[in-house]
């Protein structure tokens, strides 16, 4: 295995993996600061800095790092999370040293002007304009904070118009020196490197970085234990329907198989709810599952978008299919089938250096260590039918089934779900 595991002089972790076949090298900084982290009159600050960044340095104006990395024909980006920000680059391998001392000058040095700070609030609510014209994002949101109703979990990313415009200068300030620290970061990197020579320009690069360790009042994933309905009236002609229902965070045993069970269920083409509701009854084009963790608390989610008129029928399918799932379970070949499009599915997930920085710095940042390509795969392999039945009936608890409506007239489907108590 390929993948070292390294501190540089002031603490800030650093996870590694070569691969020397390539000539790319792909870097991200990991920093424990997403939406669960915001207190009262924070909402959004994570994903603002985030936008800030990259609008100059003491050392660089925002034009020149977006030239300095488009001359060496890069890629330079960002996203923040509920629970993390990530900033990453993917360069040639000789342009590492540069690519390092970017993303550290952007982290470290921002000049988070006040000018720079009020023009961007608009570009920021504009982007949370743009999520609610979207109904099936709002669908995902809204079963987020539904389920998650008095937990940090339902915190929006982007916060709220309100929250983003009264932002200041010093709030941003005081937010990444408790944040930014050693002990909340994670740099990772994959490619064509050495060892050595990558930590001799991390410890250059880095060497500002306070030395703090992590923040220790994260406390959340207290999941709603009762049924929910919530109906959101958008003057649509879809329905978007998103239920939610008990998951499990990462790095406990009920992870692997129930993305196993969500393959089955809604996860492919192949899957049944796809093949029932799109393939068969021609009642939806989008239909699927997810399973989502986090550290502490994880959801099965389930969504269909569909018209008006059908929308009581695609909802009796998806409960038939919830109810026989419970009742029936899985067939061996349909665990073997889950087991090898996982298998498949992750391996072509990662064919490119940057896919695998994000694996291990996620991993380092959110689980506290790093698995190799070989034991994810042993990971799925032994996935059993007890392992299946063992998770079925927590997941599929129908008492603690969350729903949301997005849609013109939903209404009269809150009621449909009493049939289904």
């Amino acid at each position: 295995m390929n993948i070292f595991e390294d501190k540089l002089s002031n603490g800030v972790r650093v996870v590694s993996e070569r691969l020397k076949d390539y000539r790319s090298v792909s870097i991200s900084l990991w920093v424990k600061a997403g939406s669960v982290d915001e207190g009262e009159g924070e909402g959004g600050i994570s994903h603002f800095i985030e936008h800030m960044i990259f609008k100059g340095t003491k050392n660089r104006t925002a034009s020149e790092i977006a030239s300095q990395m488009d001359a060496l024909g890069g890629n330079l980006n960002a996203f923040t999370s509920k629970e993390c920000t990530c900033f990453y680059a993917k360069v040639l391998d000789e342009h590492l040293p540069l690519a390092a001392d970017m993303i550290s000058d952007m982290a470290l040095n921002s000049r988070l002007s006040d000018d720079d700070i009020e023009r961007e609030k608009g570009v920021v609510v504009e982007e949370i304009n743009m999520a609610a014209d979207s109904p099936e994002d709002i669908a995902h949101e809204s079963i987020v904070s539904l389920m998650f109703e008095d937990d940090p979990l339902q915190k929006p990313i982007l916060g709220t118009t309100q929250s983003v415009m009264s932002m200041t200068r010093d709030d941003m300030i005081n937010y990444m020196a408790k944040r930014y620290v050693a002990g909340n970061m994670v740099i990772a990197c994959a490619g064509n490197f050495e060892r050595e020579s990558l930590i001799e320009v991390l410890e250059k690069s880095f060497k500002d970085v306070s030395i703090a360790d992590a923040a220790q009042d994260r406390n959340y994933g207290n999941m709603r234990q009762n049924r929910a309905i919530r109906s959101i009236h958008k003057d649509i002609e879809q329905v978007h329907i998103c239920f939610g229902l008990p998951g499990f965070p990462m790095d406990t045993k009920g992870q692997y198989p129930l993305v196993a069970l969500s393959n089955i269920l809604g996860g492919t083409m192949s899957s049944r709810l796809f093949q029932r509701i799109r393939e068969e009854e021609g009642l939806a084009y989008s239909v699927y599952s997810f399973p989502t963790s986090y550290c502490t608390a994880g959801y099965f989610g389930l969504y269909a978008g569909t018209g008006d008129k059908q929308a009581e029928m695609v909802i009796d399918i998806m409960m038939e299919e919830l109810y026989r799932l419970k009742k029936d379970g899985l067939t061996d070949a349909e665990l073997r089938r889950s087991k090898e499009q996982l298998k498949g599915s992750y391996i072509l997930g990662l064919e490119s250096t940057s896919s695998h920085a994000s694996a291990i710095g996620k991993s380092a940042l959110l689980r506290g260590k790093v698995s190799s390509e070989h034991e994810v795969l042993e990971r799925v392999q032994s996935i059993t039918m007890d392992d299946i039945n063992g998770i079925i009936p927590k997941v599929l608890d129908f008492s603690r089934l969350c729903t949301v409506f997005v849609g013109k007239d939903c209404e009269r489907l809150v009621g449909k779900m009493d049939e289904y108590r």
